[in-house]
């Protein structure tokens, strides 16, 4: 089973040999300040367009994207957004990792954009963490595929980082005339071709003790990825937007599953001139992405920092009452049943369960396709439970890939009223996105 640290990987615990095989075996801290309140609410403004992206020499390749400024906030703002749809097509915002804001939830409260259209929502950031928005609900086998785009939201107070970079890793099938095509799709006779922040390498230069926050987002389309860093100590210190009991990644190496976010610090202590290598790899292969590169100026302080605190809270309960607990059990892959494809979705279709407000839920995931199968849950993060149901992973997820024949069991408080959708797909590029939904009442 793959780890990273001295719990199981929390996106998945995928056959070792098919995700890490081809890996390889006293100053002062420094302050990243909390950002002052802003004098009112934040604007931003979105636009689904046509873009394009140069993976290759040659002419660049077109896709559709997400454009507007940088979505950096503060915990606490309420951002308000405007979305214009400039697509041939229809589209919608799925916001990943955003708890307790029904009234943006994709199709149960948000119908899909139609071309040209407009549309304003707030956008309340109750949690500080990594998080995800991008177009892709509605994008199996679409004319373009899209890209998508990572939301910051910085906690209240201080951190003590030097620096604070996000890796956003997409996954892309190119045909031989340097066409891009859409999940859902076969991708026989495409090339696979991944890149991190819309470039195809990613390098960053690092001064010796320098502490680098990386906010590293699995953006792939199906697949589960491995992140490697050689040569420095990699701590992960959130899971999923949310803070989890820090812990040290096993031989500097991340798995992810898509639509996974790990905010993990690097601190650098190799000698100036060191290049380190970034290592991904898909479940087929392994191949270098890029590169940490310690840089020939003076250290940034004398000596390493001692090991960071765990970051602030975002308020999620410390227990769960696992006895009294509403439990339902879910079925992924296999025949479709209950699941359909979102551009079938219809709001009057009944839920696949329904929970009382402030009870605690468990749900019993079991997978029963040959491959593993991607599930996502909207509007609440969930514990993973151990394997007698007697307690759970230190740390918060709102995505987890389970293993073909496996069943995983999660727990969350139904603290949201609302309708709130819940995804499913398997790790192969062919194959269809699929939704139900639950109440929460």
């Amino acid at each position: 089973m793959v780890r990273i640290g001295p719990m199981a990987s929390p996106e998945s615990e995928l056959d070792r040999r098919t995700l890490i095989a081809g890996l390889g075996a006293a100053a002062l801290a420094p302050i990243w300040p909390a950002t002052a309140l802003a004098q009112g609410r934040p604007a931003l403004s979105l636009q689904a367009k046509a873009s394009d992206l140069a993976l290759r020499a040659g002419p660049s390749t077109p896709i559709w994207s997400l454009q507007g400024p940088e979505l950096r906030f503060q915990r606490g703002d309420t951002v308000e957004v405007s979305f214009g749809n400039e697509l041939p097509a229809p589209a919608v915002l799925n916001w990943r990792g955003i708890d307790g804001v029904p009234t943006i939830d994709p199709l149960t409260a948000r119908a899909p954009l139609a071309t040209g259209g407009k549309q304003a929502l707030q956008l309340p950031l109750h949690h500080a963490g990594t998080f995800l928005c991008d177009l892709r609900l509605l994008g199996d086998a679409q004319a373009q595929p899209s890209q998508a785009r990572a939301l910051v939201v910085r906690e209240s107070g201080a951190v003590a980082i030097d620096r604070d970079e996000v890796l956003l890793i997409e996954d892309w099938r190119i045909r031989g005339d340097g066409a891009a095509i859409a999940p859902g799709a076969d991708p026989k006779d495409t090339a696979l071709i991944h890149t991190i922040n819309g470039q195809t390498s990613f390098d960053l230069s690092a001064r010796l003790h320098e502490r680098v926050r990386l906010r590293i987002i699995n953006g792939c389309q199906r697949s589960v990825i491995a992140i490697k860093i050689e040569g420095v100590e990699v701590r992960v210190m959130a899971i999923d937007s949310q803070p989890s009991e820090p812990f040290q990644a096993r031989n500097g190496a991340l798995v992810l599953a898509p639509g996974g976010r790990v905010d993990a610090f690097v601190d650098v202590t190799t000698p100036a001139g060191t290049v380190i290598p970034i290592l991904l790899h898909d479940g087929k292969e392994g191949r270098t992405v890029g590169k940490l590169t310690v840089a020939s100026e003076p250290p940034i302080r004398p000596a390493p920092l001692p090991p960071a605190p765990p970051l602030p809270s975002n308020g999620l309960p410390e227990r769960l009452d696992l006895k009294n607990a509403t439990r339902v059990d879910l079925s992924l892959g296999g025949s479709p049943g209950d699941w359909v494809t979102p551009i079938s979705f219809k709001s009057t279709t009944p839920p696949a369960f329904r929970a009382k407000a402030g009870r605690v839920v468990v749900l019993a995931l079991t997978n029963r396709a040959s491959i593993a199968t991607v599930f996502h849950l909207h509007g609440h993060h969930f514990r993973l439970l151990d394997r007698l149901d007697d307690g759970w992973k230190p740390f918060w997820l709102d995505t987890l890939a389970i293993e073909p024949g496996q069943t995983q069991r999660i727990a969350f408080l139904a603290e949201y009223a609302g309708r709130w959708l819940i995804e499913s797909v398997a790790t192969d590029w062919a194959a269809p996105r699929l939704i139900r939904w639950y109440a929460v009442e």
